[in-house]
């Protein structure tokens, strides 16, 4: 690989990422972060601002002494002391990068560094002078450079490579440019600034518009051979450009972009999993490449595509960002191709095409009432269809007082159909929902484990309809019950006996194949 070919990948999410309003992350989690950018192959990471507090000064310190591959590096304005502060902090690398700034457009000139030109020209031949006696890797940046006279920032840029600087980045700081419009400034640069070639120029994108990636892409096609991004496109405002994105643009398009990052995309699944953890934001279901959603089908017609061949609506395997497989999700689009090819997953191989219609025809009722298909949910209904002759009776709510609050124990009184029977009785638990899940225990004696027990609300305001599920366990065998009430006690109750029902029949369903198999035994079959 030729350098014209390859792309540095700069990734600033412990530094510009961390700056996102509540995005703080602790020192173990920005090292525990590190090893798996140093494992992925990043180039350079940017390990945080050093002079801003005791902890990004340790943070960096342990980041620099603990990386094998990738280059640390630290943030310092044009100053001598944020320059030192990068220095003490990266020094035990064997090789590391100090990226020293200074605002150039006529607006943070004027308003944020009360500044002439002159001051500004200054400011850089001092402090890009200063940085290069610690070491021989130096980035410049000119913040705000989208709003910055391009004559002036060429006149900056040349100042700044001819003190010593070797990479060159344009930030469009505040997410202002359009993709044309970036890519004529980095051409306009490379025509320009007479000692251009002497560095590498960056490009460092704000989303404010929604166009950070495209502005980054723009600027690669136009000469851009650094690209400073972040894991699930974190940072100030509306984040940066996302690295996830960046590299699988180029690997999908090399077509059209014939440069190599050198990124193990394995990788990029658990660093955007182990970001979101550690800033505690969440990742959008429908964001790319990282997203929930991103190798999730649910259309029918996409799913019979998927099924015939990937390609139809991929067009990157899950397994080349790390992403175990495709997920063929079961919902209310659903066709009859993926739910036959779900039922051969839940290990139903021998179905008649009449269990399998009727069994389909219940999941489409159901798909319009639930947002969340379970396996369970399918299995219960093809259960259903396969026991029509041998159907157990169910266990009915039919009535519950539960009586809560402070000075005395919580204690719930419930009457229950069960097999027919009207049966009554009163327990107290430690807090409503024991004292419910008891009294069901007392009137029909069962043993399972509760593995799950979740309440949502379906709408907003106080009296929201609120949704609860619950998962029981029992040997082998698992079921899911949910239901919805404005109350939630008693939405409590009955999605407790929609998953106990639903072991009923799995149990039927297991009594069932035994006599079956008992009687090939004797021939009798």
């Amino acid at each position: 690989m030729s350098d014209k070919d390859k792309v540095y990948i700069f990734d600033t999410t412990m530094r510009d990422g961390e700056q996102s309003p509540g995005a703080s992350m602790s020192v173990e989690e920005k090292i525990q972060i590190s090893r798996v950018f140093d494992d992925m192959g990043i180039d350079i990471i940017e390990a945080g601002f050093p002079i801003t507090s005791p902890g990004d000064f340790e943070a960096v310190t342990a980041i620099s002494k603990g990386l094998k591959n990738s280059i640390p590096c630290g943030l310092a304005r044009a100053k001598k002391k944020d320059i030192d502060a990068c220095y003490e902090s990266l020094k035990y690398a064997k090789r590391f990068r100090i990226h020293t700034f200074i605002s150039t457009s006529p607006v943070h000139m004027k308003h944020k560094l009360n500044m002439s030109n002159d001051q500004v020209i200054d400011a850089i031949k001092e402090s890009v002078t200063y940085a290069k006696k610690f070491t021989d890797d130096v980035e410049w940046s000119c913040e705000d450079g989208t709003r910055t006279s391009l004559d002036f920032m060429c006149k900056t840029i040349e100042l700044a490579i001819n003190c010593g600087a070797t990479t060159i980045n344009i930030p469009d700081t505040v997410g202002y440019s359009i993709p044309e419009e970036f890519a004529k400034t980095i051409t306009h640069i490379k025509n320009n600034v007479p000692n251009i070639d002497k560095a590498i120029i960056s490009a460092h994108c704000h989303n404010d518009l929604g166009l950070a990636v495209a502005n980054a892409l723009a600027g690669l096609s136009a000469g851009v051979r650094q690209i400073e991004c972040t894991i699930n496109g974190i940072g100030e405002r509306a984040g940066n450009a996302a690295l996830e994105e960046i590299v699988m643009a180029i690997k999908t398009r090399n077509d059209l972009m014939p440069y190599d990052t050198g990124i193990k995309t394995e990788l990029i699944s658990k660093a955007s999993k182990i970001v979101s953890n550690a800033t505690g934001f969440p990742v959008q279901f429908n964001k790319a490449i990282v997203g929930k959603n991103a190798f999730a089908h649910e259309s029918g017609i996409h799913q019979d595509g998927m099924l015939k061949n990937r390609e139809t609506y991929e067009i990157m395997s899950p397994e080349s960002v790390g992403v175990k497989q495709t997920s063929l999700v079961m919902g209310k689009h659903s066709g009859r191709h993926a739910f036959k090819d779900k039922l051969t997953d839940l290990g139903y191989t021998d179905m008649t095409d009449d269990v399998i219609q009727e069994a389909f025809g219940k999941f489409k009722v159901l798909a319009d009432k639930k947002k969340h298909i379970y396996d369970e949910d399918i299995i219960a209904l093809v259960d259903d269809s396969l026991i029509v002759d041998n159907k157990i009776n169910a266990i009915n709510l039919k009535s519950l007082k539960v009586y809560a609050g402070t000075g005395e124990p919580q204690r719930a009184e419930m009457t229950l159909d069960v097999f027919g029977d009207i049966k009554q009785t009163t327990q107290t638990g430690d807090g409503p929902v024991d004292a419910i899940f008891k009294c069901i225990k007392e009137l029909y004696e069962h043993e399972v484990k509760l593995s799950l027990y979740q309440v949502h609300a379906v709408t907003e305001g106080t009296d929201a309809q609120a949704t609860v599920s619950v998962k029981i366990e029992e040997n082998d065998r698992t079921t899911v019950g949910q239901s919805a009430d404005t109350d939630t006690l008693v939405a409590s109750a009955k999605a407790y006996l929609n998953a106990l029902n639903k072991m009923l029949i799995k149990r039927e369903k297991k009594s069932l194949s035994g006599n079956i198999e008992h009687q090939k035994v004797k021939g009798g079959v």
